[in-house]
């Protein structure tokens, strides 16, 4: 791999959890608009991580760095504070990111300038 494109798989890491940290803030304080906002955050996220790379690595990336961001705001601290409340709409931000991250990883490959889907333009 060139490092370009290791950089921008560790750029797209840090977006995804900045995204995440973001939309957790978001999902509780505006809700419902906030809980959509940040849905469709992370869903224009991965598929424009996977419309830039054009791999499925390319979604795993910021799925990875949203999936690690909301876990740590999740475990919440030993005074009491924390972010998420166990309530139904920090389920939904939970659950329906990680189905976004997964449905844009498992689509099909985008096609090549050239027509082809495979590896060998097949």
């Amino acid at each position: 791999m060139k490092a370009a494109r290791i950089g921008s798989y560790a750029g797209l890491a840090v977006l995804g959890a900045v995204v995440g940290l973001a939309g957790a803030l978001v999902q509780s304080a505006w809700f419902p608009g906030g809980l959509l906002l940040a849905l469709a955050a992370c869903v224009g996220l991965f598929y424009g991580a996977l419309r830039a790379t054009g791999t499925q690595l390319g979604v795993v990336a910021p799925g990875v760095g949203w999936l690690v961001a909301v876990v740590l705001v999740s475990l919440g601290r030993p005074e009491g504070d924390q972010v998420f409340w166990g309530g139904g709409a920090e389920l939904v931000y939970v659950l329906g990111g990680m189905a976004a991250a997964v449905m844009c990883a498992t689509m099909s490959r985008l096609p090549h300038r050239d027509g082809g889907t495979g590896p060998l333009g097949v």
